[in-house]
């Protein structure tokens, strides 16, 4: 009985096969057959689950096609394979790409499982070598020279709907723009003001906006995202100034 039930188990599709699948699937795609490559690309994932390759080339053609839905849902399967690889740069731009996709995904567990897979050993030596900006995004900068304020004023300016995401050895975060005001945030598993409020004390690292034609789902209504920034840097100031009280009292009890 077990040899009858392994041997109807299909084994996982070998390197040299599964380059035969993706040069099927991209005839397919040439030939005006886009449903034929969804159906080979799924049946062989079925297979070979775990195949970035497989992945990546159902992804690339469900945008070509316009199938948004299911490259997103692709987008975060290939989050989670990069980071089984460590991966973490392309695990966070997959990630990006999905919430650009569809932009009722929240992108806070994808940080949160990229942010704790992170080693401190890799962080050590990613310390050694300038970090790398993207040219492929809309505008994209370096935390040292441009300030997270001075790139949501840009972005306000512009009245651009987009993602704000920034990138340092210690956090991975993001912002999200409609018409250039802050709608919503994402950092380490909080969203909304919570996370917003982490955000705004990042100073290292990199930053890259991405524009999205469809618009992300309201979580922090702000009339002024000036004003916005200002209530939040008051609140972390007062709580700063009271968590000092507090220690100078304690201080002088003793």
């Amino acid at each position: 009985m077990n040899e009858v039930l392994t041997q109807s188990v299909p084994a996982p599709f070998t390197e040299g096969s599964i380059e035969s699948v993706l040069l099927d699937a991209d005839l397919f795609v040439k030939y005006r057959s886009p449903e034929k490559a969804f159906s080979l690309l799924r049946e062989c994932m079925e297979r070979s689950p775990r195949s970035i390759a497989l992945r990546e080339k159902m992804r690339e053609i469900c945008i070509s096609q316009k199938n948004l839905d299911e490259a997103a849902k692709q987008c975060l399967a290939l989050v989670n394979l990069y980071i089984g690889r460590e991966d973490f740069d392309l695990a966070y731009d997959r990630l990006q790409e999905a919430k650009l996709l569809d932009p009722r995904i929240s992108v806070a567990p994808g940080l949160e499982a990229i942010r704790r897979a992170r080693r401190p050993d890799f962080a050590a030596n990613r310390d050694k070598t300038p970090q790398k900006i993207r040219t492929d995004v809309t505008f994209a900068g370096n935390l040292a020279f441009v300030s997270i304020f001075d790139a949501v004023q840009v972005i306000e300016n512009s009245r651009m709907t987009g993602l704000l995401v920034v990138k340092s050895d210690l956090h991975l975060a993001s912002v999200s723009f409609n018409e250039g005001k802050i709608v919503d945030a994402d950092a380490n598993g909080h969203n909304g003001t919570a996370a917003f409020r982490e955000i705004i004390e990042i100073s290292s690292g990199t930053f890259e906006f991405s524009t999205t034609e469809t618009e992300f789902a309201v979580v922090i209504a702000v009339s002024s995202n000036t004003n916005f920034l200002l209530d939040v840097l008051t609140a972390l100031d007062n709580e700063r100034a009271e968590k000092q009280g507090l220690r100078k009292l304690n201080e002088e009890d003793f």
